[in-house]
């Protein structure tokens, strides 16, 4: 077992980053605890709010709908039959889809008259529902006090949704002991379906853009079965391969790739895989027997699966194997000594598992003797790893102050940050099958929902749509589509919100729009404040307008030295900002230097003479009928210039021919 010593000074930095090399990479969550963030507790204390905490939890595989109570996934899983589960309420929301698909205002208009009925009857999906069209004003006056009351209603009526939005509500406005309390359930709901014995792959909702463009890589890595890296994995796995068989099992038991997630798949590629000695499959096997997912459970079979990918040395399993002692299934009896010495085995060879159902041991005194300390510094180590679990026993206490002192601030973000990978996540999968399928309308409804839930990446793909789409995102109004008002004020919200998150496109697309007027008016000190908070992200071009706005004194107080500092910063941030920093400390040199001079006024003029050109280039040289005319003169000059060049080689080479003759008669001369 490794040895866990105290240290005077404990820094842990917990980086969440993506566990899958497919998915976007996860923006990093850094906790640093100190000494005074542990409590000084006895060895063994007789806490009550232990009791409160589960052990190992259990194997339950339950149904999206059951975890998720209103889930869309009925509209959007075939093998969902919406009939079946409030049928009128999933045919209102696939209105709602066809309509944004089609365009049809008629028909959008409908259906939210139905989600309004059926909200006024008490509905709580229906009220979850109205409380986002208020909220984005879709087809009602955009309202956050109505959106936040019909949430309220539907989240105290049990719509997992609707928490989501009430728990980011309160977030949103630092009421952290309100947020903490909604963030805990919702951890715990995610935490239920995960797997048993490995912690499951982290599945970050891909970010469709990369700045201003199109995330081409990431989209291409998302197409499912159309996707050529795909067909020829499958390809080698039809061929036999082993390891590329669990990569398809893999794929289609979470839903990777673009793909739809289909259970059945999974268990056929595991088991062809399995059959070949591939232990990762072996271990998925383990997993599917103990939670009964798409199968009768069976922990007899767990067990032997599990124990057949042990044996080769995959020590994740022994993860499975000791939670099936702990809770006595499959085996004779509860064994909490042989539990442990499986725990400890893949602990001792860096499984962040092991470490985590030691820390569980310990904090609850299972077959040990408890030692909440211990338990800490187990769930940090697993943390450390980027373990999910571990998160949310650090997040219980922050919380309940056992183990840690209280703090509610980490304990709300480490709870959201587990609750985002809850079932309800699988709404990215549906926006970006939408958005790849071409049907941007759904992709933007999709993305908007998930925004309202607190999910930076949703937010900032949502106003990007918007962005780059403009009329054809298929936005909804409050009265039809959305007029560039409304687009750009929806846009603005939900870039406010990603920037407020971390995001510093955002941020910096935030300060451009109050520089320019974009969709709100021109303020230069609101503009400086984002171009400020984006800079705190380390984001060069932030830097560079804040010199900028330091030079001209927009906003910011006319300050030559400080602009020149940021200019400095901007370069050693973004080596390819060489050419505008050099541009712009040239000119900051010249106001220095020659301050009131004409190079001074005519620098001063190029932001606003500049936009003139650029409109003349663009609405005289750049139309059809021009292009054609100016293209055949710039050919006609290319001819004449190249003849004229021919001539005057060709003359050229005449004189040099004539000229040794000339020479030599000059020099015969004398000898006559």
């Amino acid at each position: 077992m490794p040895e866990l010593t105290s240290t005077p000074k404990l820094i842990i930095c917990l980086l969440i980053l993506s566990l899958y090399p497919i998915s976007l990479k996860a923006r990093p969550f850094i906790l640093v605890l100190s000494q005074d963030d542990i409590k000084d507790s006895a060895a063994s204390t007789d806490d009550e709010s232990a009791a409160d905490w589960d052990d190992f939890g259990d194997s339950e595989s339950m149904t999206e709908e059951n975890l998720d109570p209103g889930s869309w996934s009925p509209v959007f899983e075939p093998s969902i039959d919406p009939g079946a589960i409030n049928g009128s309420y999933y045919i209102t929301i696939s209105k709602m889809m066809s309509a944004v698909t089609n365009g049809d205002v008629r028909v959008m208009e409908e259906a939210t008259s139905e989600v309004e009925s059926a909200a006024m009857e008490g509905d709580p999906p229906a009220r979850s529902v109205l409380g986002f069209l208020y909220g984005m004003g879709m087809m009602r006056e955009r309202n956050k006090g109505k959106a936040f009351l019909y949430h309220h209603f539907a989240a105290e009526g049990g719509n997992i949704q609707s928490k989501m939005a009430v728990a980011y509500t309160y977030l949103r406005q630092d009421m952290h002991d309100k947020a903490v309390k909604l963030y805990a359930e919702l951890a715990e709901i995610a935490v239920n379906s995960f797997l048993i014995s490995k912690d499951s792959p982290v599945i970050e909702p891909i970010r469709i853009h990369n700045g201003a463009e199109e995330n081409k890589g990431a989209l291409r890595k998302s197409r499912g079965e159309d996707d050529e890296a795909f067909q020829i994995l499958e390809y080698q796995a039809q061929k036999g391969n082993a390891g590329a068989m669990y990569k398809i099992g893999l794929f289609y038991y979470f839903g990777l790739r673009g793909l739809r997630r289909d259970r059945t798949k999974a268990l056929m590629w595991f088991s062809k895989a399995a059959d070949k000695g591939e232990p990762q499959s072996m271990e998925f096997l383990g997993e599917i027997y103990a939670r009964g997912a798409g199968v009768e459970r069976n922990y007899t079979k767990a067990l032997e699966w599990l124990t057949h990918a042990a044996r080769q040395q995959l020590y994740s399993a022994y993860n499975g194997i000791g939670y099936l002692y702990v809770k006595g299934y499959g085996v004779e009896k509860k064994n909490y000594t042989k539990a442990k010495e499986y725990f400890e085995k893949a602990a001792d060879n860096e499984e962040a598992g092991g470490h985590y159902n030691l820390g569980v041991m310990y904090y609850k005194g299972i077959g040990v003797k408890r030692d909440v300390k211990l338990a800490c510094k187990y769930f940090l180590v697993a943390a450390n790893a980027g373990h999910q679990k571990a998160f949310y026993q650090l997040a219980k206490m922050f919380h309940t102050g056992v183990g840690l002192k209280k703090n509610l601030h980490m304990a709300t973000a480490l709870y959201k940050l587990v609750a985002e990978r809850g079932p309800w996540s699988s709404l990215s999968r549906w926006a970006l099958e939408s958005y790849l399928k071409g049907d941007v309308g759904k992709a933007f409804l999709l993305y908007s929902r998930m925004a309202e839930l607190g999910y930076e990446v949703a937010q900032s793909n949502a106003a990007w749509i918007l962005d780059k789409y403009g009329e054809g995102s298929m936005c909804m109004g409050e009265s039809g589509f959305c007029t560039d008002a409304e687009r750009h004020q929806c846009a603005h919200s939900l870039w406010w919100q990603a920037s407020e998150q971390g995001n510093e496109h955002a941020a910096l697309l935030i300060g451009d729009a109050y520089y320019y007027g974009r969709g709100t008016q021109r303020d230069y000190e609101r503009a400086a404040e984002a171009y400020m908070h984006a800079r705190s992200q380390s984001n060069a071009q932030a830097m560079f307008n804040l010199g900028y706005m330091h030079e001209h004194g927009q906003g910011l107080p006319l300050d030559l030295h400080l602009a020149k500092r940021y200019y400095d910063q901007a370069l050693e941030v973004d080596p390819a900002a060489k050419l505008p920093v050099t541009l712009a400390l040239t000119s900051l040199w010249i106001r220095k230097n020659n301050a009131d001079s004409f190079l001074v006024r005519l620098i001063d003029a190029l932001p606003e003479v500049y936009p003139r050109v650029e409109a003349w280039v663009e609405n005289v040289f750049m139309e059809e009928g021009n292009v054609t005319i100016l293209t055949l003169f710039v050919c006609l000059l290319t001819v004449l210039y190249l003849r004229e060049r021919q001539r005057r080689n060709a003359v050229q080479a005449a004189g040099d021919v004539a000229l040794p003759n000339q020479h030599n008669e000059h020099a015969a001369a004398p000898f006559n």
